[in-house]
């Protein structure tokens, strides 16, 4: 015989309180259970989508909408329990979820079903989904599952059929309600069941740190150039590794996840409209593409702190080590990617950039050991920017170390970079075309070495007097092709050698290396 929760006050608080034959028999640790016997939902509270209750179970059968159902209070210790049955999924990584410690609708801890494959346990903060850790499972469209979410101190763990499947440690929700959830996905919810003791269950004989979709997500490789440099505390560049790995395929997602603490690698599916604006990335991120056609429109990166111009040194909060790898940027309304105020430790690689407002990748404010490499960028006119203003030497001089290597610069008309202040600034193996105003500025007291790269068709390929106070720069063992003209060059700069070692190729070769190796779709 089934029967519906009964609601008891007690202390001055309304408890609500199990007088179920079908779970365990109630006790002082049973907070909430629901079987929905009795044809309604009464104390449950609603957010998206058209819940019912059908055939004595909570149901919520649309597949267009986020939708969310909440019951009881503000609990700490909790464990959340309910079978779930998946009625129908609407497009890739969609989900069905028993929630904890939810604060609102769009601020919990969740452990889903999904629809590719696996069993995720992760957090909703402020609407962005980010996945702690997943396994593989399978539950497929009309089965019932059994899916427990403890959350007890800080350690999250994840039951499937009363199998322990994962486990997590996070802290940033210490209370709040249980609930479930269907993220564009129908399904029905039954006997649910939240107490404030772990259940039982059979531990994992593994734990799994997989992404959501595994093997999509190529983050080998490691960067050349000044990304490589032990400097400013930092032992060259890592990104996220050792944290970590969600997918993410919408913008809420995306500004979620970049934003967080700790180390994280982002794996980036599809090509998501973001907000207008540059989007804050936080230190300790890999952000990556899933193939060849995943990035970002309308909005951009920035790696940095806010600007301040009384601070003219590298603060210790300074945003670091950070990888941005594989993405198709277009339409930024500002910068593609700018990176500031003594951020260190970036590796910029193999993107493709187009079509934007302002800068494809600047750098600026004291920034410093940065590799930007294989990148491909055309379609654009404020193509790169090293140094933001000739009067910011406070801030840049003695910084601004950046490596260009193997960059596709197709015509783009000028800022190839355009430099001011930093030394060394290293370019080699770069393939230059048509770049119809300049190849590369080496401006206001910064110094250049521009080696082994071809430029073909630049009648101005390097320049230390192009515009404003002059530079510095050494041209060596270039290649000039078509109408290109010659280097104009002048006094000595610090040799990158001085910082790290590196292999220069023949400048014949570099065309062909480049045209077949830059951009998204090329990192293995």
């Amino acid at each position: 015989m089934r029967h519906k929760l009964r609601l008891a006050a007690a202390a001055g608080s309304l408890t609500l309180v199990a007088t179920l034959a079908a779970f365990p028999a109630a006790s002082a640790a049973t907070l909430l259970a629901d079987d929905f016997g009795d044809g309604n939902s009464n104390g449950w509270s609603t957010n998206g989508g058209t819940w019912t209750v059908t055939a004595g179970a909570f149901q919520q059968a649309g597949t267009s909408t986020d939708a969310k159902a909440l019951a009881g209070s503000g609990w700490t210790d909790q464990a959340v329990q309910a079978r779930v049955r998946p009625i129908a999924f609407n497009g890739a990584n969609r989900h069905a979820a028993v929630l904890a410690r939810a604060q609102s609708t769009s601020n919990y801890y969740y452990l889903a079903v999904t629809n590719s494959g696996a069993v995720v346990l992760g957090k909703r903060v402020g609407g962005g989904f980010t996945p702690l850790v997943s396994a593989p499972a399978s539950v497929p469209i009309g089965t019932w599952a059994t899916l427990r979410l403890e959350a007890f101190g800080t350690t999250l763990r994840g039951f499937l059929d009363n199998v322990q499947v994962v486990t997590a440690t996070d802290s940033t929700f210490g209370s709040g309600k249980a609930g479930v959830s269907t993220h564009y996905t129908g399904a029905a919810f039954d006997d649910v069941l939240v107490t404030d003791t772990p259940g039982t269950g059979t531990p994992p004989t593994t734990t799994t740190t997989t992404p959501p979709t595994p093997g999509t997500c190529t983050t080998t490789g490691a960067p050349a150039g000044f990304a490589s440099v032990n400097a400013w505390g930092q032992n060259g560049t890592t990104g996220g590794a050792g944290g970590p790995t969600i997918e993410v395929d919408t913008a809420a997602e995306v500004l979620s996840a970049i934003g967080q603490t700790g180390p994280l690698t982002i794996c980036v599916r599809g090509m998501i409209a973001l907000p207008a604006g540059m989007h804050n990335v936080a230190s300790d991120k890999t952000i990556v593409g899933i193939g060849a056609n995943s990035g970002f429109t309308g909005g951009g990166l920035n790696v940095g702190l806010p600007i301040d111009d009384a601070v003219t040194a590298p603060p210790p909060n300074a945003v670091h080590n950070v990888i941005i790898r594989n993405l198709v940027f277009r339409n930024w309304s500002d910068d593609g990617i700018n990176v500031q105020m003594f951020s260190h430790h970036v590796w910029i690689d193999h993107n493709d950039l187009s079509n934007g407002y302002d800068g494809a990748v600047d750098i600026k404010r004291g920034s410093s050991y940065i590799t930007v490499s294989w990148n491909h960028t055309h379609h654009h006119t404020k193509n790169m920017l090293l140094g933001h203003d000739d009067k910011n030497g406070a801030q840049d001089i003695g910084r601004l170390k950046i490596t260009y290597h193997h960059n596709w610069f197709d015509q783009t008309p000028q800022r190839n970079p355009r430099v001011r202040f930093g030394e060394p600034v290293h370019l080699f193996n770069n393939y230059y075309v048509r770049n119809s105003d300049v190849g590369v500025a080496c401006q206001a007291n910064s110094g250049c070495v521009v080696e082994g790269n071809h430029f073909e068709n630049v009648e101005e390929p390097v320049s230390n007097h192009y515009a404003g106070p002059a530079g510095r720069c050494v041209a060596r063992n270039n290649l000039f092709t078509g109408e290109s003209g010659q280097p104009d060059c002048s006094g000595t700069v610090e040799e990158p050698r001085t910082y790290y070692n590196y292999v220069l190729d023949d400048p014949a070769t570099v065309k062909a290396a480049v045209m077949a190796g830059a951009g998204v779709g090329k990192i293995s």
